[in-house]
């Protein structure tokens, strides 16, 4: 979808009513994004943790904007255990993801996400057709993520996590969902995503009080 194409959403979502969702990607696995941290000069300090063969827990999350109603943010979680025949993504998955966010609403969804491989099986667009009464895709244009406001949510969550040392996968999957929700009830966090993007959103911003979880 290219610049126009996110004016067309937002056009979109004002004729239906509906949230405009900006979803993606990402994962974690035992080794944790690097951090700084207060040491003394030249003796930085090392925390070992588990190798690569752990594990690592896949997210997929969406930030939510309607005129007059405050920002929302939903995610998901995938574990993967690196079992063999075990499935590394959400794949299929996002057809659930996608229904989940429109019952929390309780509006239509205009859904904006990248052209990733998964994101253009035949079975979403089945599922959009079957689902047009309240559901509309468009697609970012390729290889530009700057334009996309959850990226600043993985943001946050990476600097949560940085030089976090879980003991195993259940540890980091408890600490992950922990730093989403103080997110989710921070809708201040969810709307400072929207400026750096440069995305012409002016009406979806919304800031209350008090935020409630999913």
């Amino acid at each position: 979808m290219e610049g126009r194409g996110v004016a067309a959403g937002k056009s979109t979502a004002h004729d239906l009513g509906a949230h405009i969702c900006f979803a993606d990607e990402s994962g974690q696995s035992l080794i944790p994004p690097k951090g700084r941290t207060w040491a003394p000069r030249g003796a930085r300090p090392v925390v070992r943790v588990a190798g690569r063969r752990g594990g690592r827990v896949n997210i997929a999350g969406a930030v939510c904007f309607r005129p007059g109603c405050r920002p929302r943010m939903f995610y998901k979680l995938h574990v993967h255990r690196g079992r063999r025949g075990e499935p590394k993504s959400f794949a299929w998955s996002y057809r659930d993801f996608i229904r989940m966010v429109h019952l929390q609403l309780g509006t239509p969804v205009v859904w904006v996400w990248d052209n990733l491989n998964v994101h253009l099986q035949q079975e979403l667009f089945d599922f959009q057709a079957e689902h047009k009464d309240w559901l509309v895709i468009f697609h970012l244009p390729p290889y530009a993520p700057e334009l996309n406001p959850q990226e600043g949510i993985w943001s946050l969550l990476k600097q949560a996590l940085a030089d976090f040392a879980a003991a195993d996968l259940a540890h980091l999957t408890r600490a992950i969902k922990r730093k989403l929700k103080k997110i989710q009830y921070r809708p201040h966090l969810i709307t400072g995503c929207l400026p750096t993007t440069g995305l012409d959103l002016d009406g979806l911003i919304n800031e209350p009080d008090i935020a409630d979880s999913t």
